[in-house]
């Protein structure tokens, strides 16, 4: 698993999510200085400067869960507001989004062009904020300092852990069905046209060397695609041409979408009753990501300009319709986190930690940004 995955994760499910949001409050025929109010508040949560340079630090991703909450307070860091079954259809089409874009790069190293995707469409939703544009080209300068010196190897361990965190999620998505580039079991269709990777040669060849390194012998073989070379690679600057249209905008067509919760999804939560017991690194987890989304402020509706309900689906009968048949929530069992001492357990603590213990050792003082997650206390 790649330590380095969360930056590209959370940025590029980010700008999934202000892609469906913006079709959605156009949709909804919501007023332009709401519809702005509501993106450029999301963006402004969203890349944070100190909380986008704790996201940069090496670090395992987070869990499905715990991401998701992150989504749903990011989302409701306005005016905006979504009910459970909206909020579920939101983030199924984010994920199935990005599992796509990430299954079809042509190389490893593109994750990083769809990341650049994201970024150059979201500046184009706060075009008249130079402050918030500000913020995104720096989180972009940052991408190319942690990411430009990467090799080949490191990109495919990062896309390896990126196809690992979608793993087992098959939800239909329409606009994915209507181009057939998904079949109705929710899996993507892997295509067998249009460019091969930059510097790559269009299959078709085989060239035989001896042992000296000479060229000795060519075959050419039937593929059965149609592919092409691919003309010019991407930029990976701060502005230019990223040739690659993965991560850009599917929605700007204003098409209708629908998402169907396959089988697998709905047995999810009978699969996870088999483990009832409480996990107690679940309590740490709890506890690092609530401090995270105590710096995700939620606005209460107040003053001149009351909030509203954004319905992700075309009717208010058909979201009613998808919390009705949408998987029961587990039973959780309620884990009380004590903030009072528990003596046995920290005498239980000291010893195991003292077999630990090394002596001589200078003590390292923690710093302000140990986690990401409390210093989002900060915000």
């Amino acid at each position: 698993m790649s330590m380095r995955t969360l930056p590209l994760l959370f940025l590029n499910l980010g700008g999934e999510m202000l892609y469906i949001l913006d079709q959605r409050l156009r949709a909804q025929n919501i007023p332009g200085d709401k519809a702005r109010r509501v993106l450029h508040d999301i963006i402004s949560t969203m890349f944070n400067k100190n909380f986008i340079e704790e996201l940069f630090k090496p670090q395992e991703l987070y869990s499905k869960k715990a991401l998701r909450t992150i989504y749903d307070r990011l989302a409701h860091a306005s005016i905006m507001r979504l009910n459970q079954a909206s909020m579920d259809k939101l983030y199924d089409l984010m994920t199935m989004a990005l599992k796509y874009q990430v299954l079809l790069c042509p190389r490893p190293k593109d994750v990083l062009l769809v990341t650049f995707n994201h970024l150059d469409a979201i500046k184009g939703f706060i075009r008249d904020n130079p402050a918030l544009v500000h913020l995104v080209d720096e989180t972009s300068q940052q991408l190319i300092e942690a990411y430009g010196g990467l090799s080949a190897g490191e990109f495919q361990l990062i896309r390896q852990t990126l196809l690992t965190f979608f793993q087992d999620l098959h939800i239909r998505v329409s606009i994915f069905l209507k181009d057939k580039v998904q079949n109705s079991n929710g899996r993507f269709v892997l295509p067998v046209s249009g460019p091969v990777p930059w510097e790559t040669e269009v299959p078709g060849l085989i060239r035989m060397f001896d042992h000296k390194g000479k060229e000795v012998k060519r075959t050419e073989f039937r593929h059965g695609g149609n592919y092409i070379a691919a003309l010019k690679e991407g930029s990976f600057e701060l502005y230019g041409d990223r040739v690659l249209k993965l991560g850009t905008n599917m929605y700007s067509a204003n098409r209708p979408v629908e998402t169907h919760t396959s089988g697998a999804s709905k047995n999810l939560a009978s699969q996870s009753q088999q483990s009832i017991a409480p996990n107690p690194l679940a309590k740490e987890e709890l506890n690092f990501l609530a401090k995270l989304m105590g710096g995700m402020e939620i606005r209460k509706p107040s003053g001149p300009e009351p909030g509203f309900r954004l319905n992700l689906f075309t009717t208010d009968e058909e979201e009613e319709q998808a919390a009705l048949t949408r998987p029961e929530e587990l039973p959780h069992e309620v884990v009380n986190i004590q903030a009072t001492q528990d003596q046995q357990r920290n005498q239980e603590l000291a010893r195991i930690m003292g077999e630990f213990e090394v002596t001589d050792q200078p003590r390292w003082s923690a710093s302000k940004g140990d986690d990401l997650l409390a210093m989002m206390d900060e915000l």
